[in-house]
């Protein structure tokens, strides 16, 4: 491990000997050791200042190891035995268990690690090797890594309960781990750059049954994509490519194909929104798009950016990436050899089927809740988040005057599918989060069943309601100020997030005041009313997309419905009752947290 300081580790096999020292000898050379090693835990107090408690549980362990040492009949001998125990501690022992990597930062290093060694030791844990370093986290605290041999989970998890109060588990077997043992997840839009080189397959790895396998050529090329996006960091301009003439044949063979199959299957939105990639980001069939010049058009429609990634990630990994509106997104393009298959998503697929939908308001918004009740959920809850995603943003379809228009992205770059989904001859049904989260995704062939819903805002609505099923001691925001993701995990936060929303509340009522009075005084009611509506729907709209509302239980974002028939025009229940609903939440959360002791 890079900048782990041996100097310190030496001082701290010292002290470790020094404790195993006691009672190891005679009555008279006992004697003599005692009064050494009280001079030496004074000077360490002196160094450290322990407080009371830590140096009575540091006796209890020396007592502990006394009982288990023989008396030594001289001092080399008991010297050279303290060493070979010291020793025992910190190298391998000859397990034949797994290796395993542990990081933690001890919240207090004078007795901390001698207490997690004893969890070890009391788990019958082999530990290989540690070392420490100065933590990069909190300049106070000190980083612990530990290899050790254990394949047994549960006993692993066993050891995390014991120890967890006494250091912050940073890492298990690759795995990051976060507050109070609960799954890892970034905090802030920067922490993305932890986890988005945690790729699972492919990269520059390829299957031996992948078109590209024996190619060495096409090898060489998924290396340098490869390299671009384990070299990427947050913040930085994506790197642009210059693409092959074979690349580029691919990708226009694909692209014609799709495009004349988009007008009359793919939903409005997608359609409307694809035009503007046309016309904004080089959307053509000479010519594959970069992506620095797509992400810069997201962030001005909805907020969304793309960051470019080397293969799969994990479903956890990726939807932490849509809660902050990022999408991974690849830049190698697919085999030559067969441009209408891939075994894994490559930039066809996600910017051909995903794009164009980010571009638009509602379905972004869909797209970010989804990947914020996956923050902190545990594993099976992310499969079904993962499962509800991969059959509507990648293979959903939506009902648009009375016909049924595709949606998934997974369908939208696969002309095969594409054409199966529409040819009368799929099963589809409706969509119900809770039969579809136990459906089985199928990759690499036809999905056996697709789910279709009535609109975007209905799949948004009934995900919603799932999302309220995911067991997690706290509520998330979004916060797209600092783009940061906040916590709700009591009251007082949740009533610090009541007084942002004051403001714009006020905002909107005095705004509604000033139509109301306006309208007293105009001789067109009629037309003002509907002025005044569309503001009441368009603030209320406003609010809720920058996220403010996530964590706060039933208040539902203003729903935004793109259907230009005036009939459409009328408020539904939601809409009319979206301020109230949110001055009546307000209201509890005060009464509660003037009641709360």
């Amino acid at each position: 491990m890079p900048d782990f300081s041996d100097g310190y580790f030496e001082e701290l096999k010292k002290k470790i000997r020094l404790i195993t020292d006691h009672n190891q000898h005679n009555h008279n050379q006992h004697q003599q050791q005692q009064q050494q090693q009280q001079q030496l835990q004074l000077q360490n107090r002196q160094k450290l200042s322990p407080s009371k408690e830590e140096e009575e549980e540091a006796a209890v362990f020396q007592e502990e190891k006394s009982a288990k040492s023989e008396v030594e009949k001289d001092q080399k001998s008991s010297e050279k035995k303290d060493e070979q125990e010291a020793a025992a501690v910190v190298q391998p022992t000859g397990g034949d268990g797994q290796n395993s990597a542990i990081i933690f930062s001890l919240k207090n290093q004078v007795t901390g690690l001698v207490r997690a060694l004893r969890v070890f030791q009391e788990f019958n844990i082999n530990v290989r090797h540690i070392e420490s370093r100065k933590s990069r986290r909190k300049t106070s605290q000190y980083e612990i890594y530990v290899d050790i041999d254990c394949e047994d989970k549960e006993k692993m998890n066993s050891w995390f309960c014991c120890v967890k109060s006494i250091a912050e588990i940073f890492n298990i077997e690759g795995e990051l781990i976060g507050e109070d043992g609960m799954p890892w997840f970034p905090k802030r839009i920067i922490d993305i750059d932890l986890s988005a080189n945690r790729v699972l397959m492919y990269g520059a790895e390829l299957d031996a049954d992948h078109p590209g396998f024996k190619d060495p050529v096409y090898r060489k090329r998924r290396k340098y994509f490869t390299d671009l996006a384990m070299q990427y960091k947050h913040g930085k301009p994506i790197p642009r490519v210059n693409y092959t003439e074979v690349e580029t044949k691919t990708w226009g063979v694909i692209f014609k194909e799709l495009k004349a199959l988009y007008l009359a299957h793919a939903c409005k939105e997608f359609n409307e929104n694809f035009a503007l990639l046309e016309k904004y980001c080089g959307y053509r069939a000479d010519n594959i798009p970069q992506l620095e010049d797509i992400s810069q058009f997201l962030k001005q429609r909805t907020g969304f950016q793309l960051r470019p990634v080397a293969g799969y990630l994990s479903s956890r990994d990726f939807m932490a990436g849509l809660a902050f509106r990022v999408f991974h997104c690849t830049q190698y393009i697919r085999h030559s050899s067969d441009p209408f298959y891939t075994p894994e998503p490559d930039c066809c697929h996600e910017l051909l089927g995903h794009c164009a939908l980010l571009a638009d308001q509602s379905f972004a918004q869909f797209s970010q809740e989804i990947g914020l009740a996956a923050l902190g959920a545990n594993d099976e809850e992310v499969d079904k988040l993962a499962t509800c995603y991969f059959f509507t943003i990648e293979f959903g379809l939506a009902k648009q005057d009375n016909e049924l228009k595709v949606y998934g992205a997974g369908l939208l770059s696969s002309v095969a599918e594409l054409k199966h989904v529409v040819s009368g001859s799929a099963h589809i049904l409706a969509f119900d989060p809770i039969l579809t989260c136990q459906q089985e995704p199928m990759i690499t062939t036809f999905q056996q069943v697709y789910f279709y819903t009535d609109s975007f805002t209905d799949a948004k609505e009934q995900m919603r309601e799932f999302a309220k099923t995911i067991k997690r001691p706290f509520g998330v925001r979004y916060n797209p100020y600092t783009q940061s993701v906040e916590i709700l995990s009591n009251t007082r936060k949740i009533m610090d997030l009541v007084s942002e929303l004051k403001g714009d509340l006020c905002i909107v009522t005095n705004a509604l005041a000033k139509i109301k009075e306006d309208n007293d005084n105009s001789n067109n009611n009629n037309h003002n009313n509907e002025e005044a509506l569309e503001l009441h729907q368009s603030s209320a709209r406003a609010l809720l997309q920058q996220g403010a509302l996530v964590a706060l239980p039933n208040i539902g974002e203003q729903q935004q419905q793109h259907n230009t028939d005036q009939s459409q025009t009328e408020a539904t229940p939601t809409e009319n009752a979206m301020i109230e609903e949110m001055i009546n939440a307000v209201e509890d959360i005060q009464f509660h947290n003037q009641t709360e002791p």
